[in-house]
């Protein structure tokens, strides 16, 4: 007989099929993440350096042709130099499609883009249509704006009228101002713009208002008493009426950007049209970006997306940007290298800060958003 052979049988490694089960569910679990990550809806919008388009340079037509950006017609024209950048943002995602979790967590780590609440960009009840219509008509307002401050600033006649839009019912105007009046003076003295009339309301602190009025060809005065509307510690007086400023310009000024909405752009027009309309280069051929609404008097106002229009702004080899006072807060510290952020307040300001790039002067003699104090 033979001896039965003993055979030897190799311990299962039970710790390593245990690792390995591990390793198989977190695949997994890593797996169904990412396509979580990657298509489940988020609240959040992000936005991004957006185009940057030179007003002294050329943009598309209506039939893609490239034309002028700015065209003047009814007065000599200058060679210009160096650029004078309007700066955007891009939104990505709208409330049909939102951003992934995995956009919104590389969007986070880049600091050139921005992580915002879904509401604060579209509504709730408004379609992406409605805000690029609102946006367009935004940006139209605008042009007229910085078409009326930049003839100022040169002293041309603007032909301005405070013209009735709209008058709320019930509102303390209805009866004596109709839809089209043409306000010309309260309380005796001339008010050419809507923020005049505004402003000469405030200050009577509800006392009874005499307006001048064209209506129909005949002038007349009526009389209305403003009511107080009360926000927080902040007191409004209204009469009640939707205004607008109507303009007839001594000289045509087209200004061709159709695929851009908002009023951001209007400081950077204005400057456009100044520097076309006179002679010599008013940055010095230097490379100049910058955003802010504008109103007729030459006032900058605020904007939204200014980190974005920073980095844009540099990205596209400006290497002096001028910001609106009132966005120093979002300017400070979060300026990108290789590029000056000059704060302006008014179209005033941001000549006198052309006059020192182009003159080669001290630009670090001019305000910067780490001493401004903002209005």
């Amino acid at each position: 007989m033979y001896a039965a052979r003993e055979r030897r049988r190799n311990p299962v490694d039970r710790t390593r099929s245990v690792k390995l089960g591990l390793g198989v569910w977190a695949l997994v679990v890593a797996l169904i993440a990412l396509v979580v990550l990657t298509f489940l809806p988020t609240p959040y919008v992000i936005q991004r350096p957006g185009p940057v388009y030179d007003t002294l340079g050329t943009a598309a037509g209506a039939d893609g042709e490239q034309v002028p950006l700015i065209q003047v017609d009814g007065a000599e024209t200058f060679e210009t130099g160096g650029t004078l950048d309007l700066t955007t943002v891009q939104v990505v995602g709208n409330r049909e499609r939102t951003p992934s979790w995995f956009e919104l967590a590389l969007a986070w780590m880049d600091s050139s883009r921005a992580v915002v609440p879904l509401d604060s960009v579209f509504p709730e009840g408004v379609t992406t249509e409605q805000r690029d219509e609102r946006n367009a008509t935004l940006m139209v307002d605008s042009q007229h704006e910085a078409t009326a401050a930049a003839l100022n600033e040169l002293g041309y006649d603007t032909g301005a009228e405070v013209v009735v839009q709209e008058v709320v019912e019930d509102a303390p105007a209805e009866g004596a101002l109709e839809a089209e009046d043409v306000i010309t003076a309260v309380d005796g003295a001339a008010v050419t713009s809507a923020k005049q009339l505004r402003q000469a309301i405030q200050d009577g602190e509800g006392a009874p208002v005499a307006l001048t009025v064209q209506r129909s060809g005949e002038e007349q005065v009526v009389e209305v008493t403003p009511v107080e509307q009360t926000d927080g510690d902040v007191t409004t007086w209204l009469i009640g009426v939707t205004l607008r400023t109507d303009y007839d310009f001594e000289i045509d000024v087209t200004l061709q950007l159709d695929n851009v909405g908002g009023p951001s752009a209007g400081m950077m027009f204005a400057l456009g049209i100044i520097d076309t309309l006179t002679e010599g280069e008013l940055n010095g051929g230097e490379n100049v970006a910058g955003t802010g609404t504008i109103e007729a008097d030459g006032t900058v106002g605020p904007i939204g997306g200014i980190r974005q229009k920073l980095y844009g702004a540099r990205d596209a080899g400006a290497e002096y940007f001028l910001a609106p006072s009132t966005n120093c807060d979002e300017v400070t510290g979060h300026v990108p290298d290789g590029l000056t952020v000059i704060s302006t307040s008014t179209l005033e300001e941001s000549l006198d800060a052309l006059e020192v790039i182009a003159n080669g002067g001290d630009v670090g003699s001019l305000p910067t958003c780490d001493v401004v104090t903002s209005p």
